[in-house]
């Protein structure tokens, strides 16, 4: 049995040219051996799969080259290639961190850089998830890794750039690397088939692209297992059924019968699908996935962002041109919903069909949202009395757009009539027309209605004769100002008010004047004086200034007026007046009054 090689090792990239979706990388390094500018020191970083190493390993056979192209990629014929090609290049030595992480293979790998190469210009240094390194062993590269000598280059490699510590990082040239998109692995994969002789379906490829997840080598080892599966053949339902993949069609279906409102086919369908062995989640996530493809197809801006063949792209375009976008953003809310609730749901299946019973209506439930007012005559047409008919309530709140404007209504009250099994398609047809044919006359009538009540409101304010406002009285300020006293509970507002010197400026402004600061802030501290007044005085456009004046300080606290402190010998005289029995009381304690 002769040696099978895996496809990411027999067509791993030997040249910049063939680095697959990351050219800003291969692109970059290029200019720099052009200019001369190559540091010594690198870190690759990025997601697994990608060509971090594969990078790595070309730059460092680059470096090498006796004889390098004009664009500078490695000849693959000078002695230097040839070993390297072969795995005997002594220049190079690589170093997986995951299992030689501690101190001592870092200190081997140092005495390995004292050696200068036997052969070409430049020692290279691979280290492959060097964020495996002991705090210990990044401590003990630092120095080597920073002063290297002129001949020694270090190329790091790491899928979680965070754990690496960032005295490492200052000293490193660093390079993102990006995930691979689905239409760069595609044609990737097209060109190992024409070489390999494999016949493949678009369809199939763009799978196996998206299965991989934005990493070439899962994509290649995917290949591989489905030319192990098919051989020379790769067909679209051999890569579904391999890799227990849902088909396009079924959502497809389903949602035409969303749309129509036929859910016995919608559950019919789901009741396929999880006999074929799909759980009830996958399904729903699935469904929100196609969802999610049909509103990216609204667009042209945003129709790049599908990654399917150009074929199946025409088919979400057709079916994304008669589903309303109303229809599409309600269903994915409710699948979205449905998946998240998925967990705590006892009876799983029933979860997931009542999901699809909700979007079956959601047509009919935006159409009676929008609904115009109706008329006195229609209401009274309405309240006549109705054949009982079977009502189904719903508790979702949905989301409605017309004109770009996005609305939340509770359904709760919407009745939602079933479809009649004998109606033919024709007419359904007529009912199940987007909102988006309907709001038109929606708005219309929507417009008219506000249009009405800005005329009424127009004609009261003409009707409205203004007439002119009394000036303000100072009777009446004074007593609307002693009312507010009368509320308050601080003695001391209460006194800074009674103070006042209250004044009428003009026919709307009221002055009030006081000689102590102290009053003047507490006066100010009432923020609800002036409305009292306003809603006392009738005046909404009355205004309060409060200031300081030093003339009435003299008036409020006049020097003659102010009473004397008595001497002790008054004070006794005033006790004698009240109790004259007092005198004989100090005489017989033999007390003495205080000299002045």
């Amino acid at each position: 049995m002769r040696k099978f090689v895996v496809s990411a090792r027999k067509y791993r990239p030997t040249r910049f040219d063939e680095v697959v979706g990351q050219e800003h990388v291969s692109q970059t390094l290029k200019n720099a051996l052009k200019n001369e500018q190559l540091a010594h020191a690198f870190l690759f970083c990025g997601p697994r799969g990608v060509g971090k190493t594969t990078c790595a390993r070309i730059l460092a056979k680059v470096i090498n080259c006796e004889n390098p192209t004009q664009d500078f990629e490695a000849c693959n014929t000078c002695s230097s290639c040839v070993a390297f090609n072969q795995n005997a290049s002594f220049n190079i030595t690589e170093l997986d961190a995951a299992s030689n992480n501690s101190v001592e293979h870092i200190r081997t790998l140092i005495e390995q850089v004292r050696f200068q190469p036997q052969q070409g210009q430049y020692k290279v240094f691979i280290i492959d998830e060097v964020h495996m390194l002991s705090s210990q062993a990044f401590n003990a590269f630092l120095k080597t890794l920073e002063e290297p000598p002129p001949y020694a280059i270090f190329i790091l490699a790491t899928t979680e750039k965070h754990k690496i510590i960032p005295t490492i990082l200052s000293r490193c040239q660093i390079f993102d690397f990006r995930r691979i998109q689905a239409q760069d692995i595609v044609p990737h994969l097209q060109s190992i088939c024409e070489k390999e002789g494999v016949q493949a379906d678009s369809d199939a490829l763009h799978i196996i692209a998206q299965k991989a997840d934005g990493a070439l080598r899962d994509a290649l080892s995917i290949f591989d297992r489905m030319l192990s599966f098919s051989g020379k053949e790769i067909r679209y339902q051999t890569v579904i059924d391999s890799l227990n993949i849902l088909d396009y069609d079924y959502f497809f279906k389903i949602t035409d019968s969303l749309l129509s409102e036929d859910y016995p086919t919608a559950l019919t369908i789901l009741n396929d699908i999880i006999r074929k062995g799909f759980a009830p989640d996958i399904f729903i996530n699935g469904l929100a996935a196609h969802f999610r493809d049909l509103l990216v197809c609204k667009y042209p801006s945003t129709l790049e962002l599908l990654e399917v063949s150009d074929e199946l792209k025409n088919r979400y375009q057709a079916q994304a041109h008669i589903a309303p976008q109303s229809f599409l953003l309600n269903a994915l809310q409710l699948a979205h919903d449905a998946d998240i609730n998925f967990k705590t749901a006892v009876n799983k299946r029933l979860h997931i069909e009542l999901a699809l019973l909700k979007m079956t209506y959601i047509n009919r439930m935006t159409t009676a949202v929008q609904a115009p007012v109706e008329t006195a005559d229609e209401k009274k047409k309405s309240e006549q009395p109705l054949e009982p008919i079977n009502h189904q309530k719903t508790s979702n709140t949905l989301t409605t757009k017309t004109d770009d404007t996005i609305t939340e209504t509770n359904t709760k009250s919407v009745r939602i009539e079933p479809p009649i099994p004998d109606k033919p398609k024709e007419n359904m047809a007529d009912q199940t027309k987007s909102p988006a044919q309907t709001s038109p006359k929606n708005e219309q009538s929507k417009l008219s209605n506000l249009d009405k009540l800005l005329h009424k409101h127009k004609t009261l304010l003409s009707q409205e004769k203004i007439q002119p406002k009394e000036p303000l009285k100072l009777e009446t300020v004074i007593e609307a100002w002693n009312k507010y006293i009368e509320t308050l509970q601080s003695k001391s507002a209460a006194s800074a008010l009674q103070n006042a010197k209250i004044s009428v400026i003009d026919e709307s402004k009221v002055k009030a004047l006081t000689g102590s600061t102290i009053f003047l802030n507490l006066i100010k501290n009432e923020h609800n004086l002036r409305t009292f007044l306003q809603n006392q005085l009738n005046r909404d456009d009355l205004t309060l200034e409060v200031s300081f004046d030093e003339s009435l300080a003299m008036e409020e606290s006049p020097e003659d007026d102010a009473p004397k402190p008595l001497t002790p010998k008054e004070k006794f005289e005033k006790m004698m007046e009240i109790n004259p029995l007092i005198n004989d009381l100090r005489k017989r304690l033999e007390l003495s009054l205080e000299k002045d």
